[in-house]
């Protein structure tokens, strides 16, 4: 639902949830930290459908999020986006840094990368094969960007600081699949930029693409905004909750002790008596009482 509340021009955060399966533990995690630490300090929290990777969505998932996020008392501001229609200023977007000379084609498929390659800090790093290839047009490629050398340094509100040197840690790194789908990283950067974004709260398994996106951010000229990652929910084996472990939904019948289970999960202390009230009296603890400094690492 939007809300109509007075907002701070200083922070413009968001929660942007994969459209792939039902709003699990998990995804509730990130979502109430996000609407949290956006509500404490006065400021907007929108909501972005990350829906670019077309293959992986399921029909009606985006939906019942939305629903599920309007059962649980979160009101967001402006209308939803949809990253499936904003193809256009993601080319945009590349097409800026492909006249920068940072892009290039790359007809490597999977199984060549693993039997060149070594292990990375989030898989095989790219070993450069067709950085200096010349490849035809008419073949199916993907887009590349080369990576810096520089060391890319950031101070993550929970996690402290971090850094990647890209070339090493990463490699070079897809911002166009070779189905034509724009990467996760170009996506999400451009979207950030052009929704005004200053504050990302998120899930700490993406905490090492951040240096990516904020090297993307660089040569874009766009800013870089706060970043605040969260411990990730895991299940018995110690995988993360998600549709390939799969993490069930959200029951909405019982909504309140799930959302004081999600708080709890991320360090804060509510009140027992907190259970005996409502999704409403609920939030009118939250947020006032959100404190960072109690979010586990």
């Amino acid at each position: 639902m939007q809300s109509s509340t007075t907002l701070s021009p200083l922070y413009r955060g968001r929660f942007a949830p994969s459209p792939t399966g039902p709003l699990h533990f998990g995804s509730l995690v990130a979502a109430v930290g996000s609407y949290l630490d956006a509500k404490h300090h006065g400021g907007e929290w929108l909501i972005r459908i990350e829906d670019i990777d077309t293959p992986r969505t399921i029909p009606g998932a985006a939906d019942a999020i939305l629903h599920a996020l309007e059962a649980l008392g979160m009101e967001w501001q402006g209308s939803v986006v949809y990253q499936s229609q904003r193809t256009a200023i993601y080319q945009d977007a590349l097409h800026r840094l492909q006249q920068l000379g940072f892009v290039y084609p790359c007809t490597c498929t999977r199984k060549e990368i693993a039997d060149s390659s070594i292990a990375g800090i989030s898989g095989p790093i790219y070993p450069g094969t067709c950085r200096h290839k010349s490849t035809a047009k008419d073949k199916t490629h993907a887009l590349r960007i080369k990576a810096s050398e520089m060391f890319i340094q950031f101070q993550d509100s929970v996690m402290g600081s971090y850094q990647q040197q890209l070339a090493r840690d990463i490699g070079d790194f897809v911002i166009r699949r070779a189905d034509g789908i724009y990467a996760y990283q170009l996506a999400v950067v451009v979207d950030d930029a052009v929704q005004g974004i200053t504050h990302v709260v998120r899930g700490a398994d993406l905490l090492d693409s951040t240096p990516r996106q904020i090297f993307l951010q660089q040569l874009l000229g766009y800013p870089s905004p706060h970043y605040l990652h969260l411990p990730v929910v895991t299940n018995a084996a110690g995988e993360k909750l998600s549709k390939q472990t799969n993490a069930a939904a959200i029951d909405l019948s019982s909504a309140l002790p799930q959302l004081v289970a999600a708080v709890r999960f991320l360090g804060q202390e509510p009140p027992n008596e907190i259970l005996d009230g409502d999704i409403a009296a609920f939030w009118s603890w939250a947020i006032p009482n959100w404190n960072i400094s109690s979010i586990p690492r």
